[in-house]
């Protein structure tokens, strides 16, 4: 039984526990529930928690933990000769028999039994290969008996799980729902247990993206470290070449440059201009739906400009590559200008246009919850529209357009498909916007594309680069902050 099926069935065992446990609170009470200490809903709200949390619990840890558990009895299964090799190696033996277990299932009664027996040497290790080819479990080479026995091991120990987790769990929403049957009383203080259980949920609702950042955190750090164990901090930090050149094998991967420098000024470079582009024109039309366009011009307004959100990133990248790039190149030959048709300011400006809504939407929604009062004041003193917007309005909404703007200065700093199609690969520390950069995502994606180990700089290097990203988001946010509180400490 999936654990989908068993979520299911203990979502309509706590529906049959509320309702039980309405009717057993009004039969305790006679009927008469004024004097009872919770009202019915919350006894029935009690059974039904007690009935599916301890058995929602139980099937969260066996799911966490049934994988590890059942991998490190499989490798006890294995022969002194697996734990005697590398690290790398036993990953790929336990790989092999993953793949061979995921494959039992689906085999008939006969081929069940030839696999069985190739463990035992009756069969051929080929004649299982072929066995198992036939049933899409693709292997380089012929399986080692030992390799098969692990495999059924490990089948076994599924099945088995398959057959006793829904019955533990069963048995526990069982147990528990008529312990807590039996202590639905009038005296019963069931609105306090439910309330607390909500306050629960709650708070572990509230902490999961604190631990998801912190864990995000953790995992890209201690890869960082390792990086710059083998690559000193001064030549990636104050390194101006990206020259990560991946070594032959053997060779330890010591070679190539790893200089932050050009990487850092393409993913500024860039996104300064789409800022260019984007924080004028979102922030113009702001004002011209929230203050000047009528409601007709609003409607149709504003839903356009949001679709622009909505295009994926890699049609704005095309639309740069096949449409936009070349024509900047005709219009600056047109000139006598030398434009590539993959540069700076390609990149930026199709990328200026895909972060316009986030700049346009969320001003507007907040220059319109400028209370009006302040602006009849502004009109009752004399001041003009234009005078109140900008000495009344934008002032008031500054701390929501300041975040509006750091919104779309992260998206811009965090793209990838577009400056992959529109600004190039090469990594160049140039001020003119008609050259080709690239930035930091582009090359984290490059460094970790193809079957790679972690062991050397050259994919370290990409847990560098995220590290990197996420202290200059980290900095665009207190940065903003300051300014807010900056701003309010003024107007308050």
């Amino acid at each position: 039984m999936s654990n989908l099926t068993i979520l299911a069935i203990l979502a309509a065992a706590a529906v049959l526990a509320y309702l039980v446990g309405r009717y057993r609170s009004v039969q305790v009470s006679n009927g008469n529930t004024i004097p009872t200490h919770s009202r019915p809903s919350y006894h029935g709200a009690y059974l039904a928690i007690w009935t599916v949390i301890p058995a929602l619990l139980l099937l969260t840890v066996w799911t966490a933990a049934d994988n590890p558990v059942f991998e490190y009895f499989t490798a006890q299964q294995l022969p002194a000769a697996y734990h005697e090799q590398s690290d790398a190696q036993q990953s790929l033996t336990m790989n092999v028999v993953e793949s061979i277990a995921e494959g039992l299932p689906h085999l008939t009664p006969r081929e069940d039994e030839i696999l069985r027996k190739a463990r035992y040497g009756f069969v051929t290790n080929d004649t299982a290969r072929e066995v198992l080819s036939e049933n899409g479990v693709i292997l380089g080479s012929a399986p080692e008996p030992y390799v098969i026995q692990a495999a059924i091991y490990l089948a076994d120990l599924r099945a088995t799980a398959r057959l006793v987790l829904p019955a533990v769990c069963f048995l526990l929403a069982a147990g528990c729902f008529f312990w807590a049957y039996r202590n639905i009383a009038p005296a019963l203080r069931a609105r306090t247990y439910v309330e607390r259980t909500m306050t629960a949920g709650l708070f572990a609702a509230s902490t999961v993206a604190v631990l998801t950042t912190v864990g995000i955190v953790l995992s890209v750090l201690f890869e960082t470290i390792h990086f710059f164990q083998l690559v000193p901090p001064q030549d990636y930090f104050f390194g101006t070449v990206w020259d990560p050149r991946f070594s032959a094998a053997g060779s330890g991967g010591s070679e190539g440059q790893f200089g932050l420098l050009p990487l850092l000024w393409g993913t500024m470079y860039i996104s300064l201009v789409a800022l260019l582009v984007a924080v004028p024109v979102g922030l113009f039309a702001a004002i011209y739906m929230s203050e000047y366009a009528g409601p007709k011009v609003r409607t149709i307004a504003k839903p356009l400009l949001e679709i622009l959100a909505g295009i994926p990133t890699i049609v704005y990248g095309f639309f740069a590559l096949v449409t936009f790039g070349p024509f900047m190149r005709d219009a600056g030959a047109a000139v006598g200008l030398d434009i590539s048709a993959s540069s700076v300011l390609t990149a930026g400006i199709v990328m200026g246009v895909m972060i316009i809504p986030f700049v346009s939407s969320l001003s507007d929604d907040i220059i319109n919850a400028v209370p009006n009062s302040l602006r009849e004041g502004s009109y009752g003193l004399g001041a003009t529209q234009s005078e109140t917007i900008k000495r009344v309005i934008l002032p008031a909404a500054l701390p929501g357009i300041v975040g509006a703007i750091l919104l779309a200065a992260s998206r811009a700093i965090g793209e990838t498909m577009i400056v992959v199609l529109a600004a190039g690969i090469a990594a160049n520390l140039t001020l003119n916007p008609f050259e080709q950069v690239t930035t930091i995502t582009v090359k984290i994606v490059s460094q970790l594309t193809g079957d790679l180990e972690f062991n050397s700089p050259q994919t370290l290097v990409a847990f560098a680069l995220g590290l990197t990203l996420f202290v200059i988001t980290l900095g665009l946010n207190i940065y903003a902050l300051y300014i807010v509180r900056k701003y309010r400490e003024q107007y308050e």
